[in-house]
C-alpha cells in the first residue's frame, strides 16, 4: 500500500502545476487590441524608398469574429470607396463602378505592404489556432498555425507582452517559414472605455525591399451594428454610419 501511495505521489508531482493555454492567451489578445465589435478610424501610411508617401483615411467598422467593413474617407480620389469582408470573402465597391468587385486577401487595395487581409484584420482566433507557447519572464512566444489554406499567411510567430497582453511583433510566414512581412506593434494609448492598445502598427517585408507601410489608431470605439451594414448592398452607404 505504502509503495502505490509513494508511486501515486510521484506521478502528482511529475505534472507541471499548470499548463499555459495558447488559444486563450490568443483569444486574450484579440480582446485587449479592440472590442469584438467596434468603429474605429486609421489612417494608412505607405513610405516608398525615395521617402515619398502616400495617406489614405479610414472609417472602419467591426462584429462579431467574421465582419469587418471599411470606407475611404480621403484623399478626395478615393473617397466614397468602401470594402467588406465576411469571413474570407472580400469585396470592393467603387462609385463610379457601382457594384461590388470581389478582391483576395492577398491584393492590396492601397498598395504598398498591407494587403487586405491586413487591413480588414478578423480577430486572430478565427484564423489561427496557437500550436506552441514558449514563455520567458517579460513575454510569451505564441507560434499560430493557420486553420485553413484560404487565409493569407500559413503561420505567424507572435511575441505577447506579460505585463499588457498585447502584441509587440507578429511575424508572418510561409508554410516553409519563409518571412513574408514583420508587423511592430507601438506607442500604447488609451483610447476610453478601457481600451488600451497601440497606435500604431508598422510592417516591412525582404520581399519589398526599401518599403514600409504605417497604420495609426486616431479613435476606437465599442459599437453594435445591425447585420445589414456588412452586406453588399449597403456598401455604398457607409457614410450614413458616421
Amino acid at each position: 500500500m505504502i509503495k502505490i501511495l509513494f508511486v501515486f505521489m510521484s506521478l502528482i508531482l511529475a505534472v507541471p502545476a499548470y499548463a499555459v493555454d495558447g488559444n486563450e492567451l490568443l483569444e486574450q489578445v484579440d480582446r485587449n487590441l479592440n472590442p469584438e465589435s467596434y468603429e474605429a478610424y486609421k489612417k494608412l501610411i505607405n513610405i516608398e524608398p525615395d521617402g515619398s508617401k502616400k495617406e489614405f483615411v479610414l472609417f472602419t467598422v467591426k462584429k462579431g469574429k467574421n465582419k469587418v467593413a471599411a470606407m475611404f474617407i480621403s484623399p478626395a480620389s478615393e473617397k466614397g470607396r468602401s470594402t467588406l469582408r465576411l469571413d474570407d470573402n472580400m469585396w470592393l465597391y467603387i462609385p463610379n463602378v457601382g457594384r461590388p468587385i470581389r478582391i483576395t486577401s492577398l491584393q492590396s487595395v492601397v498598395g504598398g505592404v498591407f494587403n487586405n487581409a491586413d487591413i480588414l484584420r478578423l480577430d486572430y482566433t478565427s484564423e489561427y489556432n496557437v500550436e506552441q507557447v514558449e514563455e520567458n519572464s517579460e513575454e510569451y512566444l505564441l507560434h499560430l498555425k493557420a486553420k485553413t489554406n484560404t487565409v493569407a499567411y500559413d503561420k505567424l510567430k507572435m511575441w505577447v507582452n506579460r505585463d499588457n497582453m498585447l502584441p509587440s511583433k507578429i511575424e508572418s510566414l510561409t508554410e516553409d517559414s519563409m518571412l513574408i512581412k514583420t508587423l511592430y506593434f507601438k506607442e500604447i494609448k488609451d483610447f476610453g472605455d478601457g481600451i488600451v492598445r497601440p497606435s500604431v502598427v508598422e510592417t516591412d517585408s525582404p520581399l519589398y525591399k526599401g518599403y514600409k507601410s504605417i497604420i495609426i489608431f486616431a479613435k476606437i470605439k465599442e459599437k453594435e451594428f445591425n447585420d445589414e451594414v456588412f452586406t453588399l448592398t449597403f456598401m455604398p452607404n457607409m457614410d450614413s454610419l458616421r
